[in-house]
């Protein structure tokens, strides 16, 4: 009896695990400090969230592309530079004239891992920033800048959803890359708002509020 509950206890802590090592990445990223004893801190207030909140346990695919990874963080760093100066571009040049929209980007996958990493690294980038998440249709509520037309807007949201096909090749499972990999043959981008998986509705969530 004792080795089952300690076998469940296991799994248990193994299960969390992921979701415990990703709040410590979120506190670095958020401090913009790395260092050991940042990090060993932001640890110790995981591991008190744990104890206080229940948190699910996070759902892992099974695989992770280290290729992919690399290839991601170098593609993150040079947004992070090109956003960074079109937004001083916009604030510069534009100011009070440019026009803002919130933008509902429907994704593919209702995984809260993939939906809180394409959050993080969205909100990262600066220029957008994620205002509200619905998980029933795995939708994200984003605020942009400098999206004046409908063309911008689409604009943005494909740029979006490229961010969780990146993230998808990455950690995705596989029927999610199979979908990526259709996309890129010429198959049009199935969410899971308007996929069969869903039990939400079929209609898809395009929605703009300026």
């Amino acid at each position: 009896m004792s080795q089952s509950m300690n076998y469940r206890r296991k799994l248990n802590f193994l299960q969390k695990l992921p979701l415990l090592i990703w709040l410590v990445v979120v506190w670095g990223a958020l401090w913009q400090d790395f260092s050991a004893g940042n990090l060993l801190f932001g640890a110790l207030i995981a591991i008190a969230v744990f104890q206080m909140f229940y948190l699910p346990p996070i759902e892992l695919s099974g695989r992770f592309n280290v290729l992919r990874a690399g290839t991601l963080a170098l593609w993150f760093l040079k947004e992070v530079t090109v956003a960074s100066f079109q937004v001083l571009f916009w604030s510069v040049v534009k100011g009070p004239k440019i026009r803002n929209a919130v933008i509902a980007v429907p994704l593919r996958s209702p995984s809260d891992l993939l939906m809180t990493a394409v959050g993080h690294v969205l909100s990262l980038i600066p220029g957008s920033l994620v205002v509200e998440v619905d998980r029933g249709c795995a939708t994200l509520y984003v605020h942009a800048m400098n999206a004046p037309t409908p063309e911008s807007v689409d604009k943005v949201r494909r740029g979006i959803q490229d961010i969780e096909a990146r993230l998808i090749q990455v950690m995705g499972t596989k029927e999610e890359l199979a979908l990526v990999k259709a996309e890129k043959s010429g198959a049009a981008i199935l969410t899971y708002a308007t996929s069969p998986r869903s039990t939400v509705g079929e209609a898809e969530t395009t929605g703009e509020v300026q």
